[in-house]
């Protein structure tokens, strides 16, 4: 245990995106989906875990080739929430698929966690980085079905 810059500075630049969503909200319908608790309590713990973990503990040995791989993750994460707001904020936007990805918005920031994980060598972001998976994931697969599934107005 202890104090990471690096990881605190992960932490930020993946979750703070989301932040976009207090002052731009999606426009248009919003479908609310009932999840199984499960899923939601993963969602929610890797999401608190992908925040405080990084932040409080030391890194590893760092592994300097892991940098690109997460830059890439994180310009890619950074690219879609572009698209949301460029393209109009609907909320299937949040969801669309990026290439053969379903949901890369869930998907990226789980990638760039896990990346981090092997850039600064610390198994615990890595299991942070999971849960947050196991969670995040499905939930937004679901979200996207049930927006997919809703009538149009």
């Amino acid at each position: 245990m202890g104090f990471s810059l690096l990881g605190l500075l992960v932490s930020i630049v993946v979750l703070a995106p989301n932040l976009l969503l207090l002052w731009f909200p999606p426009r248009g319908p919003n479908v609310v989906v009932r999840v199984p608790r499960l899923l939601e309590g993963s969602e929610r713990a890797g999401q608190a875990l992908c925040l405080v973990v990084p932040a409080i503990t030391l890194p590893g040995a760092i592994v300097w080739g892991w940098a690109l791989p997460v830059a890439v993750a994180l310009a890619a994460y950074y690219a879609l929430w572009g698209r949301y707001l460029v393209a109009g904020r609907a909320q299937v936007l949040l969801y669309a698929s990026l290439w053969r990805v379903p949901v890369p918005m869930a998907v990226m920031p789980a990638l760039v966690f896990l990346g981090a994980a092997a850039w600064v060598s610390n198994p615990w972001i890595a299991v942070a980085a999971v849960v947050l998976a196991i969670g995040h994931i499905p939930v937004a697969l679901l979200t996207r079905r049930a927006i997919r599934s809703a009538p149009s107005e």
